[in-house]
């Protein structure tokens, strides 16, 4: 049977709370939003310890730091390239392949880092994001490094959509159609690889073909990466559940309250009993940058 949690009661509430929120916020600027204690890492470190710092601070991305300036940032996505291309916890002495101990961040982070002014708006930062497909920007004034922001900061605060944003059919517009699933069988380090394979940062898993849970980059990183934990698991042993779903019929701004007061960054959508799409934080920030 399936195992999915569809909002109503309290959950409503947090909805018009959020809503609430949104409404003050709506001419914020982005140093009011952005994440002001700004987590480094240099390029010399490793990415085991790169992703021991990240699951300890439950965060998805470092800046990395060479002489005091930001050269990039290593993320979760990142992460998730690295071990999938063969990439080990531990070294394999057999195979010879290396291990997230021996790599430094320097050869996986993301680069150049992408930057914005301290004084710039809300929009402008999802309009960058847009354009440069990323989810996070380095916040910086007179060059000196002042915070950063990412697509769930943009998403928490997002200000209030126009009304012409709320009509149903957008979502359709903005979620990804193509859901991917994996059994709950299936090995982590296959899960791992099919994300990796198909550029997406989660993965539905399920029972006998009905979504029980959603198995994440973030999943990867806190339960397993950061913990020297063994990818030989099974999904359905790792993965996220319930799964919190929303319906076909519901509107962008909507969407980015149950995101935001759930702590989620997908949302799977549904329509006649089914899934039908899935939304991301991305998304909504794309959304919001075409308005």
């Amino acid at each position: 049977m399936a195992t999915t949690k569809n909002l109503k009661g309290s959950d409503a509430q947090n909805i018009k709370r959020f809503q609430h929120k949104n409404n003050l916020t709506r001419y914020r600027k982005l140093k009011d939003i952005m994440t002001k204690e700004v987590i480094t890492i240099t390029p010399e470190n490793t990415l085991h310890e790169a992703a021991r710092i990240m699951g300890e601070r439950h965060i998805g991305s470092l800046v990395v730091l060479k002489y005091k300036t930001p050269v990039g940032i290593i993320t979760e996505r990142d992460l998730l390239n690295a071990v999938s291309s063969g990439v080990s916890l531990e070294k394999d002495w057999i195979s010879g392949h290396p291990s997230i101990r021996d790599i430094k961040v320097e050869k996986a982070m993301s680069c150049p880092a992408t930057k914005i002014c301290l004084e710039s708006s809300i929009k402008k930062a999802a309009q960058i994001m847009i354009e440069k497909k990323t989810r996070r920007l380095i916040v910086c004034d007179f060059g000196e490094l002042e915070g950063i922001i990412t697509s769930s900061d943009l998403i928490r605060s997002l200000p209030e959509i126009p009304e012409t944003m709320k009509v149903w059919f957008d979502i359709d517009y903005f979620m990804t159609k193509q859901v991917i699933t994996a059994d709950k069988e299936t090995l982590v380090e296959n899960v791992a690889k099919i994300m990796a394979a198909k550029h997406i940062g989660s993965v539905i898993i399920t029972e006998q073909g009905e979504p029980i849970g959603i198995f994440t980059e973030r999943d990867l990183l806190t339960k397993f990466l950061a913990k020297d934990k063994s990818l030989i698991e099974e999904a359905g042993e790792a993965c996220s559940s319930p799964l919190i779903t929303a319906p076909t019929r519901i509107s962008v701004h909507d969407a980015a309250c149950i995101m935001a007061s759930k702590h989620i960054r997908r949302l799977p959508i549904t329509g006649e009993h089914k899934l039908v799409g899935i939304l991301s934080a991305g998304d909504l920030v794309e959304a919001y940058a075409r308005e």
